[in-house]
């Protein structure tokens, strides 16, 4: 059951991330901002619907320097946004490719005031702007504003998340974990990738789940080769570990970490890895405080991996924001000299090479406060369950 975490938001939280906006674009003398992906419109309206998942219509909300975020979106999408609390709402009978809401989007800008001239676009690292690039050039083209990246505003912005997000990755955690630790109930050696992860599937439904956007699965002796692949047919044989890591969505926010499960017995250089990436996290979890740099937690997480022989880390980082989206801005890296502050969601994610084609991870997904860090899933036991 999805227990009692309310669905949507109150109007204030949508007042409050606006007016949050509007600070760091007075800030960084910015007009008004452009948003086009599903996560950054629905952030600021509460505009929530699966019709994303159809490519064909562009989406722009609008928000001005003063005032509430203006929608200019398709006609198809107007009662949706008419339930939200957005109230300046332009149309256009869409898909029109030659014009598709291109010029009715620069008349919305261009009526708004130009103290700075300058026009705010999500254009660097892990932003997207969904558009078509000759629409986008068209728009900056009959526009008098200079478009500016605003990414860094966005991202930054979102990394802190209200009380009341939190407690939807919560959910979205509690019922995440429930599904991981009924899964030796139903799984048995025999039984392939695939159903092993279907029937997961179901049960996360079962247990008030939205969707599980995300599901990877892959099994190895002793370990596994590639953990963003699968699920296959394969049936994992006595001695492999398979993980499985997913992303399950309550209410329009993930979780993201992943479990291990043996099959039949485990081999002692298995163990002893298992043992390394438990500790790291763990020593990842006491690193990450406010004011801690991702790069610290990261060094507390590799000195443990490094002291247990890791011959190296496939994945890249060792964990990452979470919030509206599986993965979200920052990155648990050497090289990433953010600060976590509270409100901070994110995933803790040591891996390591122990043999050569052969890796573990473990992930936990947690939440910064005043006094440090919580978790918001179940931790993992420190011995990996086996499936007989």
């Amino acid at each position: 059951m999805s227990g009692s975490t309310e669905r949507g938001f109150d109007t204030a939280e949508f007042e409050q991330r606006t007016a949050f906006a509007q600070q760091a674009m007075h800030d960084a003398k910015v007009d008004a901002i452009l948003v086009t992906t599903e996560a950054e419109i629905r952030y600021f309206s509460g505009f929530h619907t699966q019709f994303f998942e159809s490519p064909t219509r562009p989406w722009f909300l609008v928000v001005p320097a003063t005032g509430k975020p203006i929608a200019v979106i398709p006609q198809i999408g107007a009662g949706g946004m008419a339930a939200t609390w957005i109230d300046d709402i332009h149309t256009w009978p869409s898909p029109r490719p030659k014009d598709d809401g291109i010029s009715l989007l620069a008349e919305v800008i261009t009526k708004l005031p130009a103290r700075f001239g300058r026009l705010g676009l999500p254009l660097g690292p892990e932003s997207i702007l969904r558009m078509p690039a000759g629409d986008a050039q068209r728009l900056i083209d009959s526009i008098s504003l200079e478009a500016i990246d605003c990414a860094q505003l966005l991202l930054r912005q979102r990394f802190i998340k209200s009380p009341a997000e939190i407690e939807k990755i919560r959910q979205a955690c509690q019922i995440t974990s429930g599904a991981f630790e009924a899964l030796p109930e139903h799984t048995h050696i025999g039984d392939s990738e695939i159903e092993i992860s279907r029937r997961m599937r179901i049960d996360l439904l079962n247990r008030g789940a939205d969707s599980t956007p995300f599901l990877v699965a892959g099994s190895g002796a002793g370990g596994y080769d590639s953990i963003i692949m699968g699920p296959t047919d394969r049936i994992p044989e006595p001695g492999d570990v398979l993980i499985i890591d997913t992303g399950t969505v309550f209410d329009g926010y993930f979780c993201d970490f992943d479990r291990n499960f043996g099959f039949g017995q485990i081999a002692d250089d298995t163990h002893h890895a298992n043992a390394a990436v438990h500790q790291a996290l763990d020593a990842g979890f006491v690193a990450a405080r406010p004011g801690a740099r991702m790069c610290e937690v990261w060094a507390a997480m590799w000195q443990v991996l490094e002291d247990h022989g890791a011959l190296g880390n496939s994945i890249g980082r060792m964990g990452h924001g979470l919030g509206m989206l599986l993965t979200e801005w920052p990155s648990i890296h050497p090289d990433d000299q953010n600060l976590l502050e509270p409100g901070a969601v994110i995933t803790l994610e040591p891996g390591m090479i122990f043999a050569p084609g052969r890796q573990l991870v473990h992930e936990e997904n947690i939440v910064i406060t005043e006094n440090g860090a919580e978790y918001l899933t179940r931790r993992a036991p420190p011995e990996i369950p086996v499936i007989r």
